[in-house]
């Protein structure tokens, strides 16, 4: 059974697929508490939940009509037996599965998974205060149609951004989007950071589902 705090069909707020349509399945708990977290109230131990078995999340998904998926958090991957759940979704060619993961967790377990998820997996950068809870082995797992998010709310996580995108070489690797902490960075400065820095290949990207409804709104 997996603990299920939000399900429901909006557009991707951002990632590769950013303005398409999606599934979202939202998981609760998480082993981080980032400075700049927008679903904290997912992460209490007294959230409310459903309990769900894998067939129940496929069914919910198919019935949708809608052939992006996305599994959030919380921290989805912190949940147990998820591995069968991305198994389940795998086997159905016409669903494209992206997972969200923070970065801490272990990618080798999922990443031999036969037409596995897409990880969209973030770096924590210094105002997360997580930074030290990177799991960097994961590097070496990310593929072509994997992302790496860096969530960004000052100059010196810009610095630290472009420091592990060229000690990884992110670029040639998977996607790379510079993300802004939603009020404390300009998307401007950011834009100029890219330009001072020669940074090809590398996308900046807002939270389109901040700038449709109001910041706070759930289920979108």
């Amino acid at each position: 059974m997996y603990k299920v705090v939000e399900k429901f069909v909006s557009i991707n707020g951002e990632g590769r697929r950013a303005g398409q349509l999606a599934v979202f399945i939202r998981f609760k708990g998480c082993n981080l508490n980032c400075s700049y977290c927008d679903t904290r109230w997912a992460n209490e131990k007294n959230a409310n939940y459903a309990s769900m078995t894998g067939k129940d999340i496929y069914n919910y998904i198919k019935e949708t009509k809608v052939r992006n998926c996305t599994l959030t958090g919380g921290e989805p991957l912190l949940q147990d037996n998820i591995g069968e759940l991305l198994r389940l979704l795998a086997q159905d060619k016409a669903l494209r599965t992206e997972i969200e993961t923070n970065g801490s967790i272990d990618l080798k377990p999922f990443a031999d998974i036969e037409n596995r998820p897409y990880f969209t997996m973030d770096y924590k950068q210094p105002s997360s205060g997580m930074e030290g809870q990177m799991c960097l082995s994961n590097f070496e797992l990310l593929k072509e149609n994997d992302t790496v998010k860096f969530v960004s709310g000052c100059r010196e996580d810009l610095e630290r951004a472009k420091e592990i995108i060229e000690k990884y070489n992110l670029t040639e690797r998977c996607g790379v989007i510079l993300s802004p902490v939603y009020g404390a960075i300009e998307p401007s400065h950011m834009v100029e950071f890219l330009i001072e820095n020669n940074m090809n290949d590398v996308n900046i990207q807002l939270q389109l589902h901040k700038f449709i409804w109001d910041k706070d709104t759930r289920g979108v």
